[in-house]
């Protein structure tokens, strides 16, 4: 919290934020800093996310001042924000933001965050943690996303749909009377169940995205074990991930630069390597790079270039259909 003793934001302050679906991550940063992090602080997103646009534009207001003082509301701020899964979603957030503060606002899927955090601006943003999402915007500056349907029905790469899917793969196996694979006996493990009707009815119990993929990493050991079932399972959630791109490139939006982030794609290289592999046989040229810096570093970068077009009329911003 801020209080008497909190510094005046220094000339060219610019602030980030990302609203990820567990955790909010603020940063103050420079308009020349490069998406440097010069103060930061965390909050739990469900302890002040609502139902109303309004309501949550006060809020993540409210949290930049509280965080970085009164001077907060006249600078650049970029955000990005899971939930806003459309055109129309961002422009309600950006609108009822900028209604107030007096600096200028851009607001963006959380996953657009990751290739404005490594320099690629117009990128395709491509999340594989506790889900799977990719986003990017078509030459009209419309954003454009595929997959994200959720853990029971899509998600396919993410750690509960890695999951799901190695389940479905042992129960599939179980039913041809085999057990010598493996992933197998992992499961079996990994839930602490003795046999597939256990397995099915463990999972159909415990069943949130979280908790199953808890028991991703699992299904990796296996495949490095020397599981056929679990290598194809990972191979197939790869290049699933993969034709989320050939879905946003039928859809208008240029695959040129791809950037990977989330817990799954950046700790396990047997999903990584494989994804990277697929992009690049269906778009031979793409540039595909894995995020190494904090979402938040694009939202300053984003919050950096409003400053700078702010300041320079005639500088090609995200708000141009090169977003």
């Amino acid at each position: 919290m801020t209080d008497a003793s909190t510094p005046a934001l220094a000339a060219g302050s610019v602030l980030g934020v990302d609203v990820g679906g567990t955790k909010t991550h603020l940063a103050l940063g420079t308009i020349d800093g490069d998406g440097q992090i010069v103060r930061e602080a965390i909050v739990s997103t469900p302890s002040w996310r609502t139902a109303s646009v309004e309501a949550n534009a006060g809020a993540i207001v409210g949290l930049l001042v509280d965080e970085f003082g009164a001077g907060a509301k006249s600078v650049a701020i970029g955000v990005g924000a899971h939930g806003c899964d459309s055109t129309a979603q961002c422009q309600a957030l950006e609108d009822a933001i900028r209604a107030l503060v007096t600096g200028p606002v851009r607001v963006l899927n959380d996953g657009e965050l990751m290739p404005w955090a490594m320099g690629v601006h117009g990128g395709v943003g491509v999340v594989v943690g506790t889900g799977s999402i990719a986003v990017a915007r078509d030459d009209e500056g419309r954003l454009i996303t595929a997959g994200g349907w959720g853990w029971v029905l899509g998600d396919e790469g993410s750690s509960a749909g890695i999951v799901r899917e190695a389940t479905r793969a042992v129960l599939a196996e179980l039913d041809l009377g085999h057990h010598d694979d493996p992933l197998v006996e992992t499961l079996f493990r990994s839930f602490d169940v003795p046999d597939g009707p256990s397995l099915a009815m463990e999972l159909t119990r415990d069943n949130s995205a979280a908790r199953w993929g808890r028991h991703s990493r699992d299904v990796f050991a296996a495949a490095d074990a020397g599981s056929v079932l679990a290598a194809t399972v990972i191979d197939d959630a790869a290049d699933s991930l993969a034709g989320l791109l050939d879905r946003l490139h039928a859809r208008g939006v240029s695959i040129t630069d791809v950037v990977a982030g989330g817990a799954v794609v950046t700790a396990q290289p047997r999903l990584r390597d494989r994804f990277v592999r697929a992009v690049e046989s269906a778009h031979p040229g793409v540039t595909v790079s894995v995020l190494s810096h904090p979402p938040v570093v694009g939202a300053l970068a984003l919050a950096a270039d409003l400053a700078r077009s702010q300041a320079h009329p005639s500088h090609d911003h995200v708000s141009e259909a090169a977003v």
